[in-house]
């Protein structure tokens, strides 16, 4: 065993695809430190608080990893407080391996980046396609807090860095705040059983405009790939599929795949959260009905964040140049992203 990943959430979506590779690849050895245990097996689970620095001190005593991965954010009422508390969890990490001679450190943020926090989310319109070179917004963004974060331990320490920014992540999780593959999966699903029209929710702009999403294994590789590649070190990377599309292109392959048909759009938005209000009971009638996993609606479906992705009335696509003049090539078809996560949660019964 030559490495040894820490991974910081290492239960969700980020964490359990890159958790998965590196235990795949078999010269890794792999912790999680999380609040739930992994369910992935060869994960050692170190379960703390991550905001509490004395608790994380604790689970991370004796630990010696070569690589630390850090995928955890924790959401909160506004951003002055997502940047005290998430900027607390990246310090506390960092503080809490301090003379634990870590290699290298990578930060997965996203396209927030450009686009702002929510309470600001694509209030501006940035050059697309997004480059990492892009100056910061103006105002709080709980992601350049963190990024400062392992920049200050980085020169303390003298580890190498890297930093990930996806765009919207599409992969298997469940219970995870940032999964549209699941929410659109519980939303097709849905209007399957009910008969209700499968109704593209988002704005004219995302209808039309082109985009791209990242999916999480795909994520994984590159966290692997930079953290692994000397001339990778101390830079900053978009991290997409590879290729852009179309929300009305893509939304009638979704549809296809649920065996619905997709509903004409009205141009304008209808929000999921409007449209899913009080289907809880639905859904809990599905789950009895098809035997699934007994989830409730608002584990699995994260309504309101792929409103806020599809809702956008700007454009939104990132650039891979930087990776692939460092030899990153790996490319991921978009529908094969919602479709692969789509068979992994029916084989897992979370879905019928």
């Amino acid at each position: 065993m030559t490495k040894h990943a820490l991974i910081v959430g290492a239960t969700g979506i980020t964490g359990s695809n890159l958790a998965e590779l590196l235990l795949a690849a078999g010269d890794w050895g792999v912790s999680g430190l999380s609040r739930s245990v992994s369910p992935i097996a060869g994960v050692q689970t170190l379960q703390c608080d991550l905001v509490d620095p004395d608790s994380v001190r604790g689970a991370l005593l004796g630990l010696r990893p070569s690589h630390v991965f850090i995928t955890a954010w924790s959401r909160q009422e506004t951003e002055a407080e997502n940047c005290k508390v998430n900027g607390a969890i990246v310090r506390n990490v960092l503080d809490g391996l301090q003379g634990a001679s870590v290699g290298h450190v990578a930060l997965t943020t996203g396209t927030k980046h450009y686009l702002g926090p929510f309470e600001s989310y694509a209030k501006t319109q940035p050059e697309t396609p997004f480059r990492e070179e892009q100056e910061r917004l103006p105002g709080e963004n709980f992601y350049y807090v963190q990024e400062d974060e392992v920049f200050a331990a980085a020169a303390r320490d003298g580890f190498t860095w890297s930093i990930h920014r996806p765009h919207t992540l599409i992969g298997y999780a469940v219970g995870n705040a940032m999964n549209m593959a699941a929410t659109l999966a519980i939303y097709a699903s849905i209007c399957k059983e009910t008969g209700r029209p499968f109704i593209f929710p988002g704005s004219p702009q995302q209808w039309q405009a082109t985009t791209d999403v990242t999916d999480a294994r795909l994520l994984a590789r590159h966290l692997r790939w930079a953290a692994t590649t000397k001339e990778a070190a101390n830079l900053a990377f978009n991290v997409v599929n590879g290729e852009v599309f179309r929300w009305k292109w893509l939304w009638p392959r979704i549809a296809a795949y649920f065996g619905i048909e997709a509903a004409p759009y009205s141009g304008a938005p209808d929000p999921l959260e409007n449209q899913m209000a009080g289907a809880d009971e639905i859904w809990n009638g599905m789950v009895r009905k098809y035997d699934l996993q007994p989830n409730a609606l608002s584990r699995v479906a994260s309504f309101w964040h792929s409103d806020a992705d599809l809702g956008r009335q700007v454009e939104t696509f990132n650039d891979m140049g930087r990776s692939r003049k460092l030899g990153f090539m790996d490319y991921q078809d978009t529908t094969q992203s919602f479709t692969d996560a789509f068979d992994r949660l029916r084989a897992d019964r979370i879905i019928p």
